[in-house]
């Protein structure tokens, strides 16, 4: 056999005839169809290569055998009646580690009462409260004046340099506050004017903080804030707790590093209180997350559901507390590991192939039934049988 009786033969096996020019007709109504068919399979093409770069995500839930060494809490609150002056930031957690004051990694924005800021953003050093500051700093250049404590000094804190040193060294003799306009420490430092200002600011506080991963709390609450005898207590003298307006928004929290499709319920969140000073608690469950990406990068959060409770803390009402927003949370004994996977390219494939040839299909069949409706109504008029 020749290889002429091939190529002929070969054409035989031709599954797409392809009929003379001549013979082709082309409609108005075809090229309609051709243009819609062609833009609707530009558009599902798109849909299904973007489906294909976006990888799918399993997921599993197993007992939490890993234990990281802190937890990083991300907060960022805004107390709008209440001056940053007044207002501490605390945490403990149930091992009975108590972290008094973490300013450190915390931030506090003075705004006016419409939320606009008045200053920068100043950060707390770490141990501004306590007894720690009844010490008498030492001074290498010169001798500094020691500061009077009003009868509260003793042997180990002699000296009282500061209006709060003169507090807490009154707090150690258990002893009501002295007036303040007695106090030179106290009208050095303007105390007066802070005190005017205590209702008439707005606070944000925001930053992150690392406690151990544990169960424990956190709050932000009015008054300066101190351990006696392992109790936890806030001074807010010369205040009342009830005069403390606790309304305040939460703008952000989470536990841990933000992944993708990782919500936090909480976000955005307006609470307004109009019952006087009230104390609001929040019960956060903690559910570790593992985030494993297709580069194999893995990233370890935290997801979290919680619950609210407040309660007004005030004589009238007969409930006992202090006026704040309190945070309890525990971690669940389970975790949730979700897994980035690439998608098969085969399977992209097979599904645009079936898109062009579906839809040229059905088009074929459309163009094909409006072609021949068309050609029957115009017969009918050729013959008069069409009113």
């Amino acid at each position: 056999m020749s290889s002429s009786d091939i190529l002929v033969r070969l054409r035989y096996l031709d599954a797409y005839p392809k009929t003379l020019e001549d013979f082709r007709i082309k409609t108005y109504g075809g090229a309609a169809v051709t243009v819609v068919s062609c833009c609707v399979i530009a558009l599902l093409v798109f849909f299904e290569i973007r489906d294909y770069w976006t990888p799918t995500v399993s997921e599993e839930l197993f007992v939490d055998t890993s234990r990281g060494p802190k937890l990083r809490i991300n907060v960022d609150f805004v107390i709008p009646a209440i001056s940053c002056e007044f207002l501490v930031l605390d945490a403990m957690d149930t091992s009975g580690e108590q972290h008094l004051k973490i300013e450190h990694n915390i931030y506090k924005r003075r705004l006016n009462l419409d939320g606009k800021p008045i200053e920068d953003p100043k950060k707390e050093e770490i141990g501004a409260g306590g007894t720690d500051m009844l010490k008498p700093e030492k001074n290498t250049t010169e001798e500094k004046k020691c500061g009077s404590c009003y009868g509260a000094d003793t042997a180990d804190y002699p000296c009282c340099d500061t209006c709060e040193a003169v507090k807490e060294a009154y707090r150690r003799k258990k002893w009501a506050f002295p007036d303040l306009d007695t106090v030179i420490q106290c009208h050095s430092e303007h105390y007066s004017e802070k005190l005017k200002n205590a209702f008439s600011e707005a606070c944000q506080i925001y930053g992150y903080m690392e406690v151990n991963r544990v169960g424990g709390s956190f709050h932000i609450a009015p008054g300066q804030s101190f351990s006696i005898n392992h109790v936890h207590i806030h001074d807010v003298q010369p205040f009342s707790s009830t005069s403390f307006n606790t309304s305040h928004r939460i703008r952000h929290l989470s536990f841990g590093k933000n992944i993708p499709g990782k919500t936090n319920p909480i976000d955005g969140t307006d609470v307004i209180t109009h019952e006087g000073a009230t104390m609001f608690q929040y019960y956060v469950k903690i559910v570790p997350t593992t985030y494993v990406r297709k580069d194999g990068a893995v990233w370890q959060t935290n997801q979290f559901s919680v619950t609210r409770h407040q309660k007004v803390v005030s004589i009238s009402s007969g409930e006992s507390g202090m006026p704040g927003i309190f945070f309890s949370y525990e971690l669940a004994p389970m975790m949730v590991k979700y897994t980035e996977r690439e998608k098969s390219f085969g399977h992209c494939a097979t599904n645009i192939c079936a898109i062009i040839g579906g839809i040229f299909t059905v088009a074929g069949i459309i163009d094909s039934l409006l072609y021949h409706s068309v050609k029957a109504i115009q017969k009918k008029i050729e013959l008069g049988k069409v009113n």
